[in-house]
């Protein structure tokens, strides 16, 4: 599982890219494949302007936080267009899993670190074969469990139906395996926070929202920022709208309750309050997000990109940390450049990138020209297996880069020389007709194997009952006339009728874009188990949050 990472690219001579990372520091990563020669920087009050423009939608907020100050900030649009009510920088708006990193830091600002939670564990994981993780690696989203989220999908739950506040818990404490050891990669997981607050509660005997208050939100001044657990009951009236300039907006429906790994509301003034003190704090090795922020790794030594709730990832080259959240019809990212002293948020009540409109701003307060990238190659479209995961993976031009449809999202990469694709996060190097794909965020080195694409299947080979051991749920697929339809039921009631297309030999795909937690968990792969005479006797199911669940074919 170890890897090279990536190349990031971060400016070289003349604006050419070079890699970052070790072994190769220093090495222009793909001569013509970015040049910001003669490219001249966005100031940061243009930047904010072009937010509505570049990133439109019903409203939302932004602040770039420089030195501990507001170097600028803007409220635009409406909180609600059916109430006419405008977005304020006082508006709360859900931050959803940025909520994250305050469940982390109260843990570590009340109990000291997180191997105080060990001992009680068990108890809410009584189904979990082979070893348990430590609430550490919980932290790290390193556990290797499945997203409860996820799994709301195979449960049977339909988007818009209500998870109640009792409904996450029996779920979890189902869970019999994972996508892998404790420790050995990486795997978004909300389980692990869901967790969390329980374990603290019966740890220190305190409700998390008391916490949040004592330890962050009184000292950084956050005065609005509150625990709204209930996602149809959010703050000040506002509303979060799904769609977009083409479809057109509309109130999302959301009816799920989650605490720990989301649920904070806070305003713009909340979360430059929260940066301003991150800043004021950072020299002191003793601080809470100094903390936080610490360097992980893997079990294997190998350096992770996410502990404790807070992701590190690179803008232009730069060091930064922070987190982003997603409701329907909601979405919010923070960043901080510690080195460089700059912090940045943004606040959206509809669905466009919050983190592309974060990184967008963090350029311009560094001073950094937009990129230009190199034109990809035109070869790249086809679709192969992984088979460390049983997921497709799909690649498709789009403008000045191809989407690699795989994880959650698609993901752009870009051309970094000949045969190669790359982000910050993701490598893909052609070998042969095989592809090579690295993701150091995930501690995955692994060989694609090329799928060749089928547009016709015998849908009534495949079609029947399916029953998943480990969760109880069932899984019914239907054939109609050349068409492919799936069906779950289970624990959470019974969803809707979803298509699925062939994708390659006895190899299916789902794409569901209507799930209870936003985004959706992305694309689900299909694999068809024969016996020896060629008979259908189940399948392999997975997405990228819920990997390799097993449905058999009663006889």
């Amino acid at each position: 599982m170890n890897m090279h990472p990536p190349c990031m690219a971060g400016a070289g001579a003349r604006g050419k890219p070079i890699c970052l990372w070790p072994p190769c520091a220093g090495r222009v990563s793909g001569d013509d494949a970015l040049d910001m020669a003669g490219q001249n920087p966005l100031s940061l009050d243009l930047a904010l302007d072009l937010l509505p423009e570049r990133f439109p939608g019903p409203g939302g907020v932004a602040v770039v936080v420089r030195n501990g100050k507001e170097a600028g900030a803007r409220a635009w649009g409406y909180a609600g267009l059916e109430s006419h009510q405008p977005m304020t920088r006082r508006t709360r708006l859900p931050i959803c899993s940025i909520s994250k990193q305050f469940t982390c830091g109260v843990l570590l600002a009340e109990l000291g670190e997180p191997e105080a939670l060990d001992p009680l564990l068990p108890g809410f994981l009584p189904a979990l074969a082979g070893p348990l993780p430590t609430v550490r690696q919980m932290c790290h989203n390193q556990s290797g469990l499945r997203d409860y989220w996820a799994m709301t999908v195979v449960e049977g739950a339909r988007a818009e139906q209500t998870f109640g506040p009792n409904a996450a818990l029996p779920m979890i404490a189902a869970i019999r395996s994972g996508h892998f050891a404790p420790g050995q990669g990486y795997s978004y997981c909300n389980a692990n926070y869901r967790l969390l607050p329980e374990l603290i509660r019966k740890a220190a005997g305190q409700e998390l929202a008391d916490l949040y208050r004592r330890h962050i939100w009184g000292p950084a001044g956050m005065q609005g920022a509150v625990l709204t657990a209930d996602t149809r009951q959010p703050e000040d009236g506002v509303t979060g709208y799904e769609g977009n300039d083409s479809t057109g907006y509309f109130p999302a429906d959301n009816g799920i309750f989650w605490v720990g790994d989301a649920g904070i509301s806070a305003s713009l003034d909340d979360m430059l309050a929260y940066e301003a003190w991150i800043d004021a704090t950072r020299d002191d090795p003793d601080s809470l997000y100094r903390r936080l922020s610490e360097p992980v790794a893997f079990a294997d030594g190998t350096p992770a990109l996410y502990g404790f709730g807070i992701a590190h990832e690179t803008v232009g080259g730069v060091a930064v940390t922070g987190h982003g959240g997603a409701l329907r019809g909601f979405r919010a990212h923070r960043m901080n450049a510690r080195e460089a002293r700059v912090s940045v948020v943004v606040m959206f009540n509809h669905e466009a990138s919050a983190r592309d409109a974060a990184a967008f701003l963090m350029r311009a307060a560094l001073g950094q020209a937009e990129p230009v990238w190199q034109v990809p190659e035109p070869d790249w479209t086809g679709q192969w297996l992984c088979p460390s995961t049983g997921l497709i993976a799909r690649l498709e031009p789009a403008g000045d880069g191809v989407k690699l449809h795989f994880a959650t999202g698609p993901e752009m990469l870009r051309q970094q020389g000949p045969g190669v694709l790359a982000s910050n996060e993701t490598r893909v190097e052609r070998r042969g007709a095989a592809l090579r794909m690295q993701r150091r965020r995930d501690n995955i080195d692994t060989l694609l194997h090329p799928l060749p694409v089928a547009e016709i299947a015998d849908g009534a080979a495949i079609a029947g009952e399916y029953l998943c051991a480990e969760t109880g749920s069932t899984l019914r697929l239907e054939a109609r006339d050349g068409a492919v339809f799936a069906l779950f039921s289970g624990r959470l009631g019974q969803g809707r009728m979803e298509p699925v297309r062939p994708a390659g030999p006895d190899v299916w795909l789902l794409r569901t874009r209507r799930s209870m937690d936003a985004p959706a968990p992305g694309d689900w792969t299909l694999q068809i188990r024969r016996d020896a005479r060629g008979a259908v006797r189940g399948l392999t199911l997975g997405c990228w949050l819920a990997r390799g669940l097993e449905f058999i074919r009663p006889a």
